[in-house]
């Protein structure tokens, strides 16, 4: 081993240790400038200086993808020793436009970036080289706009796309607004949601394999309105209320809602601003079963309230279909100062989650201790 190499070693190993200390900590200890963690969890940092890291996927080989919007880049995060902590990582691409929305699928991982999606093939043998993506979609609305678009493929084998709208408040020209499912081996498209503002998370439940989405409210109504919306998808095609009505019943006082226009209500209402950016239904068995199969929010915050709210990652629990309750499983909030803002979430292979946040270019790594601690003796 080189002096390099040794080096880098051991400055990875004091990283994961400082981390353990600062970040595995309970309710009931929430001491100044720390991450708030419910009981039985803990939380490690498992990769940083990521740029403002957006949304993630995992690939069929445990391979991290990391998408971005400013930065311009997707890199690959991978832990080849299953340690919880990286690794490796590679720059799959670099200098593309705001490609924030990503998706892996069959070997591949798919990009959203301008007016296209991109498809690396057999991305996890090729992360050094992953060669000249292919072009599978070129019909998106160009991002001189800058709306904002999440990916995931859906059990029907699509590629569903969210397209939020490119303003604050608007009657935006489709495909804006929408949720759309493309064949990626065709290239034909369907609009499968209309009438939402900006969707930066969606999942199928894991049961019944209902798309859920968030939609994120719009701004200066004040502190406490508009709710950020938690949706479910019951018929392809429906009309989620925007820009003509914001949650359950708050009237857009700029536009006038089409008298035969059938508006669909939220199945939950979160609390104005909070940002709600990753939802995803956990899909691991290292947790306990209350939190088996039941969807993950996380909310990365407000940015134009008078005191903050969100920086969480909360779980809503889903009772015949509907949301029953919210509770906070990560805060990153102490007091007014925000330690990270919590974008995108996914589980891992071994049954932990990843946590992007985009305010400090980190990946966190939460997990059950209970887990740790039985996997360890198991290895006794």
């Amino acid at each position: 081993m080189t002096f390099e190499n040794y080096r880098n070693q051991i400055a990875a190993w004091i990283s994961l240790l400082c981390a353990q200390l600062i970040f595995s900590c309970n309710a009931q200890a929430a001491d100044p400038m720390m991450i708030t963690v419910s009981k039985g969890f803990g939380l490690t940092l498992y990769a940083s200086n990521l740029g403002d890291a957006k949304q993630l996927a995992v690939g069929d080989k445990g391979t991290l993808f990391v998408g971005s919007f400013r930065e311009g880049t997707i890199t690959a995060l991978v832990d080849a020793d299953n340690d919880g902590r990286v690794d490796k990582r590679y720059v799959i691409a670099k200098g593309l436009e705001y490609p924030e929305a990503i998706a892996f699928h069959d070997g591949a991982l798919y990009v959203a970036e301008d007016e296209r999606i991109l498809r690396f093939i057999q991305i996890e043998s090729r992360l050094k080289r992953p060669g000249r993506p292919k072009e599978v979609y070129n019909s998106l609305p160009s991002q001189a706009k800058k709306s904002r678009r999440a990916m995931r493929f859906g059990p029907d084998g699509r590629l569903y796309v969210a397209i939020g709208a490119p303003c604050n408040v608007c009657e935006a020209e489709a495909p804006f607004s929408s949720i759309i499912a493309v064949d990626v081996n065709t290239g034909e498209s369907e609009q499968i949601v209309t009438g939402v503002r900006k969707v930066l998370a969606f999942d199928w439940s894991v049961d019944e394999q209902q798309l859920w989405f968030a939609d994120n409210g719009r701004d200066w109504m004040g502190d406490h309105l508009p709710p950020d919306e938690i949706n479910k998808v019951d018929v392809s095609g429906s009309h989620f209320g925007f820009p003509y009505i914001h949650a359950t019943d708050i009237i857009e006082p700029a536009y006038e809602k089409p008298k035969n226009l059938k508006v669909v209500a939220p199945n939950y209402e979160l609390p104005a601003h909070v940002g709600a950016k990753g939802l995803h239904f956990y899909r691991g068995s290292q947790f306990p079963e209350r939190f088996h199969n039941q969807m993950f929010v996380a909310e990365n915050g407000s940015w134009n309230r008078s005191s903050k709210v969100g920086y969480q990652v909360v779980m809503l629990t889903i009772e015949s279909g509907q949301v029953i309750k919210r509770s906070t499983v990560v805060s990153f909030l102490d007091g007014e100062f925000p330690v990270a803002r919590p974008y995108s979430l996914v589980t891992a292979p071994d049954g932990a989650m990843y946590i992007s946040d985009d305010l400090k270019g980190n990946i966190y790594r939460l997990f059950y201790k209970d887990s740790a601690k039985n996997q360890s003796q198991d290895n006794d």
